[in-house]
């Protein structure tokens, strides 16, 4: 059971990423505002709804929404600042290009950093409690595949279309035969300590 709001606030912005863990591509965010007594039953957790059931509500979402917005955050800005100031900074993105601009943001995670004095709560595991969240993170993984998706057509010898960045052992067996591109983030091991990887 999922709840609709968390402040009771009618403009509840829910935002979470997806990608954080990948060794190749964008951490992507994405910021919902749902209207009120919003109801849509399939919607859980992108974690547990299979990619079939995402690509059913992401267009069921983007049109009962009453704002949302989706970034993608390069691989050069995720080694320029980190991994988690870069799934911040997206999702702060995200948030200022709402509109309406929302009066609460619930935020997936426990980490977050204020933006434009607008309150925030962060909220463990929120994606499986609150609507808005778990919008978020429906909106965050599908954008995110279709990208990794688009991606795989240029480099398809990393199986970005199935692993989507990543790190399983086929993509990082294609990393260590074909070497790095530059969808790769480089902070990141890309490899096992053992394995080292000629730059």
């Amino acid at each position: 059971m999922l709840f609709n709001n968390y402040s009771n606030l009618i403009l509840e912005a829910g935002t979470d990423e997806a990608g954080r863990g990948c060794l190749a591509g964008p951490v992507t965010a994405a910021a919902v505002i749902l209207p009120e007594n919003y109801k849509l039953s399939l919607l859980n957790d992108s974690k547990q709804l299979s990619e079939k059931t995402r690509e059913k509500l992401k267009p069921l979402i983007e049109e009962s929404a009453l704002t949302f917005k989706v970034i993608h955050l390069e691989p050069a800005i995720i080694d320029k600042i980190n991994i988690l100031n870069a799934s911040i900074k997206a999702m702060q993105e995200c948030i200022t290009q709402l509109n309406p601009t929302p009066q609460y943001i619930i935020v997936d995670g426990n980490r977050f950093k204020p933006i434009n004095d607008i309150p925030y709560s962060c909220i463990v595991k929120g994606d499986s409690k609150y609507l808005s969240i778990a919008a978020a993170s429906v909106l965050a993984k599908t954008y995110r595949d279709e990208y990794m998706n688009r991606i795989h057509e240029e480099f398809p010898m990393y199986n970005w279309k199935k692993n989507k960045g990543y790190p399983t052992a086929e993509h990082r067996e294609a990393i260590k035969k074909y070497g790095v591109t530059k969808y790769h983030r480089m902070s990141f091991r890309l490899l096992p300590e053992q394995l080292t990887l000629e730059l």
